[in-house]
């Protein structure tokens, strides 16, 4: 079968492996979508990161060359013995997780903070980019009637924006700020306007996502190489500051502005992955008695986006911005995003 391998920073190859076997407990799934997600791009471009090269994955027991793609869906060809969960021609997503069922998050059921956190398509153990894969029929959810393959590509990403907006102090009227409106941070503006945000503000440069934003429901948008101070912005346009901001670039003055467009007691959720550290003045959270926190993937929350996705919410007709074949993922791809900003979500059939 074809699949595309990570073998490092900008060196992914599509070739021709052998198709895996299906094990007990374990679902075979044959892949019709597969998004490039952000975290794909950050391996393409500085890996490694998630990416286990020196030593194997302690779950996956696998390291580089790997196969990449953790956003997909797919239909259930085969299933090992005892799985119950799924059936032959199921259409399913996949929660692309690695978790070790016994460190202390583990046994909290905090899976998405495993102490050896890794992702199917990104820590081994088969991944997205490829014509076949297998996983652990926990990690397999049954799609609701109506929603097509191509919308399920999209759950793993939108698990990420209702994870990051669950775990905030955000209520019902409270405003908000996206800093970055790339795929997550617009699924981002979704999942607010689903927890009830009064106004949801969203700092992005490419005029292209601006435009989406406002589309996907955005109050506001503003392009920081235009303004001449984006904070003073945020906070002249709501009173003072925004309840809740969120950091989806990974650059690093961008998680001071985030910081600072906050009112008093304001929160900072950091949802995107770094490439590099970031400086901050502690007296800017201090003085205001700011908090600020991550998040990392998601946790039981699959069920909820697809049915929030039967109710219009998270759509692929607004988001996906391009269909591709694996043989095109390099230049199609991963170049594309690079050198593209107007490009949102990517999809890549397998075929």
């Amino acid at each position: 079968m074809k699949a595309a391998l990570w073998y490092n920073a900008k060196d992914i190859r599509v070739e021709d492996i052998n198709e895996p076997k299906v094990t007990p407990g374990r679902v075979k799934i044959e892949v019709a979508w597969t998004g490039i997600c952000g975290s794909d791009l950050h391996e393409y471009v500085a890996g490694p990161i998630f990416i286990p090269v020196e030593k194997p994955h302690p779950i996956s027991k696998e390291m580089a060359p790997i196969i990449m793609g953790h956003e997909f869906s797919g239909t259930v060809v085969e299933v090992g013995e005892g799985v119950t969960k799924v059936k032959v021609g199921d259409q399913v997503v996949v929660e692309p997780i690695l978790a070790c069922g016994q460190c202390p998050a583990c046994l909290k059921g905090k899976y998405n903070i495993c102490k050896h956190l890794g992702f199917h398509g990104l820590s081994g153990g088969g991944g997205g980019f490829s014509e076949y894969t297998v996983v652990d029929e926990r990690w397999v959810h049954k799609m609701p009637e109506g929603l097509s393959l191509e919308q399920g590509a999209l759950v793993e990403p939108a698990a990420v924006a209702l994870h990051a907006v669950r775990m905030s102090k955000l209520k019902a009227g409270d405003k908000a700020v996206v800093f970055g409106a790339g795929p997550i941070g617009l699924l981002v503006i979704e999942a607010l306007k689903v927890a009830g945000a009064s106004e949801v503000y969203a700092v992005e440069l490419s005029k292209e996502r601006r435009e989406k934003a406002l589309e996907l429901g955005a109050t506001a948008v503003m392009n920081p190489a235009e303004e001449e101070d984006v904070v003073d912005k945020i906070k002249a346009l709501t009173n003072g500051g925004v309840d809740v901001a969120f950091e989806v670039t990974g650059v690093p003055a961008v998680l001071k502005q985030a910081i600072d467009s906050t009112t008093f007691e304001g929160e900072t959720v950091i949802v995107s992955i770094w490439e590099k550290e970031a400086s901050l003045q502690p007296n800017n959270i201090v003085l205001s008695e700011r908090t600020v926190k991550g998040i990392i993937a998601y946790r039981d929350i699959f069920p909820a986006v697809m049915h929030l996705m039967t109710k219009g919410y998270f759509p692929a007709d607004k988001l996906v911005t391009k269909r591709i074949k694996i043989d095109d993922i390099v230049k199609e791809g991963f170049e594309t995003l690079v050198n593209d900003k107007q490009q949102i979500k990517i999809l890549v059939s397998p075929k």
